[in-house]
């Protein structure tokens, strides 16, 4: 069977509403995606690390709970796992800050098993960070010897903004390595100063990568793929919970989709239909439209197990 291998850095995200704490979850953009496919029966693999602590230790049995092999997820003896203070504003969506045991950046694992068609999910500054990049670049290129589908979620935070032209190199070369590609109008305003979709595939994106899809919060999402193929989504219109989770979700939807609908990598490289992009475009919506139904960072069990469910049709 298929499986979904992520990397990406582990929080706990303490979520305040009017100034006041209301909950603290385990949290990090790819680890709430992969909680989310473990949740709905898609095998799935971390790759990350944590600080030899209480956090730590939280985090290791939420994802074995969840069904996400956990075994590359090292702790390191003298650092604190970081932790994320996500503030909603009246509209429920967060403004975040982070607090991160630095000096102990670091990265080490052994290779998971990838096998063809497999998807890859990495992103955020966890895969520009030049602290790490040799690992991340060699997770990479062992996925693309192995016949991966790799998955790049840019989410570029404006707390990094001073960090632009340092990482420009790393975000170039990860565009260059992924078969799809993700990002909101926040990453591209952050990153360009850009906020229009076609002007940031065009000018940014299309030389690296032709599938390129572009979310803009409650807006249209907008899809670009290759024979200039572009089509708008409506997004759903309802009252969000929390959208801490939104995008973290979609992109997990997008993979339950690739794979539900037996996408594989050379069938992406040939060029998907209008339907099979409605496809998987579907499952993204649906599950970020679920997870933003409550303050938790994925989806529920029973939006789960509906997608297990489906997944076992084939």
């Amino acid at each position: 069977m298929r499986k979904v291998i992520g990397i990406g850095e582990t929080v706990l995200d303490i979520i305040f509403k009017n100034d006041q704490p209301i909950g603290a979850y385990p949290g990090g953009s790819t680890f709430n995606g992969l909680i989310s496919l473990g949740r709905s029966g898609v095998h799935t693999t971390f790759i990350s690390e944590t600080g030899n602590d209480r956090v730590g230790n939280m985090i290791h049995r939420f994802l074995e709970q969840n069904g996400v092999d956990a075994s590359h997820v090292n702790t390191f003896p003298d650092s604190k796992s970081p932790i994320s203070l996500a503030f909603l504003n009246e509209k429920n969506d967060a403004e975040y800050l982070f607090y991160k045991d630095h000096p102990h950046d670091q990265l080490d694992f052994a290779f998971p098993d990838i096998q063809p068609d497999d998807i890859v999910i990495f992103g955020s500054y966890y895969a520009v960070n030049p602290v790490i990049r040799p690992q991340v670049i060699g997770l990479l290129d062992y996925a693309r010897n192995h016949g991966a589908i790799i998955y790049y979620d840019v989410n570029f935070r404006p707390a990094h903004q001073h960090d632009v032209m340092r990482i420009t190199p790393n975000l170039l070369e990860n565009l260059e390595y992924a078969d799809i590609v993700r990002g909101s109008r926040e990453d591209f305003q952050t990153l360009y100063k850009l906020d229009d979709a076609a002007k940031v595939y065009q000018a940014e994106i299309s030389f690296y990568c032709k599938r390129f899809i572009y979310t803009q919060g409650a807006e249209a999402l907008q899809l670009f793929a290759e024979n200039n193929f572009h089509k708008a989504y409506p997004v759903p219109d309802e009252a969000p919970v929390s959208t801490i989770g939104a995008g973290d979700n979609f992109n997990a939807g997008v993979l339950f989709g690739l794979l539900k609908h037996g996408i594989t990598r050379q069938m992406l490289e040939q060029g998907l239909s209008e339907k099979q992009w409605d496809q998987i475009i579907s499952y993204g919506l649906r599950f970020a439209s679920e997870s933003c139904k409550s303050i938790h960072n994925y989806v529920d069990t029973s939006f789960a197990n509906q997608m297990k469910a489906e997944l076992a049709k084939g």
